[in-house]
């Protein structure tokens, strides 16, 4: 024996590469939002200033009143955008664990609202009660703000961004859903979409995001480590859907929710079937 000790395999190494390539992927959506969300902030202390010295000003009790409510508002704003960037920041969890979906996607809304507002997008939000889904909260909102990044980008002078949330009972699934009513993507690009470094775009836009062909790959990945599913449906000029199956955490799903059904997948949709994971 020669008393050193074999390296990492191949596959090994893959597995390293892939992690430290989602660590940057995280730190990067991070720095994106570093800029939008400390604007944000700053807007939520003048409002807090502003009426501070208004009630300062006016001895009156009426006014002093909606002073403090108006900065009573502002306080709790600035604490969901601090939590929504230390959430992103922070390791919520190794591993996956039982996560309300309907406060994820809100805590998410918060970092991009001001884009979304930025570049005139509505955001429609239809959230119906769901259980828990188990997975890493981390993982899973780094696919939301790819996936909302991509919409908002697909609708360059302003648009509609529907954000679906249901239960698919039959496959025990909570289903997620996000469209946007964009440019859409050629039918002939849709199957390699999910390849890495494959990419529709040409290089970030304006605001310096995107065009690198990691993000949607990373979903991919992040979904498959989920046992989850995505696809994707487009139409040229009409718009991209994307759609995301993950697990339930049934253990600690609300009161009211549906009782689980035994997990059936069905493979055959009418048409063309979607792109994504099988």
């Amino acid at each position: 024996m020669s008393g050193v000790m074999d390296g990492p395999t191949l596959q090994e190494q893959i597995e390293i590469l892939k992690q430290q390539l989602a660590q940057t992927q995280k730190l990067t959506a991070l720095g994106e939002l570093v800029g939008t969300t400390t604007h944000e902030f700053n807007n939520v202390l003048m409002t807090i200033i502003n009426y501070a010295k208004i009630g300062l000003r006016h001895k009156d009790q009426a006014n002093r009143d909606k002073c403090f409510d108006k900065i009573l508002n502002a306080a709790n704003r600035a604490a969901k955008i601090t939590n929504g960037v230390l959430g992103l920041a922070r390791n919520r969890s190794a591993g996956q664990e039982p996560t309300d979906l309907v406060q994820l996607l809100e805590d998410t809304l918060v970092l991009l609202e001001r884009e979304m507002n930025k570049y005139r997008i509505t955001v429609d939000k239809r959230f119906q009660p769901v259980p828990f889904a188990m997975v890493n909260g981390n993982q899973i909102q780094q696919v939301l703000l790819n996936l909302m990044i991509n919409a908002r980008q697909a609708m360059p002078t302003g648009g509609r961004l529907v954000i679906k949330l249901g239960l698919d009972a039959e496959s025990e699934m909570v289903e997620l859903t996000i469209r946007d009513y964009g440019c859409g993507i050629p039918a002939d690009k849709l199957p390699r979409i999910f390849e890495p470094f494959y990419t529709t775009k040409r290089g970030p836009d304006a605001s310096g995001k995107g065009g690198t062909g990691l993000g949607l790959a990373m979903c991919k990945d992040i979904l498959d480590a989920h046992h989850g599913r995505i696809r994707v449906e487009s139409t040229v000029g009409k718009g991209t859907s994307f759609t995301l199956k993950l697990p339930i955490a049934g253990a600690i799903a609300p009161q009211g929710a549906p009782p689980p059904a035994p997990v059936t997948w069905p493979r055959s949709t009418p048409g063309q079937p979607p792109v994504g994971t099988s």
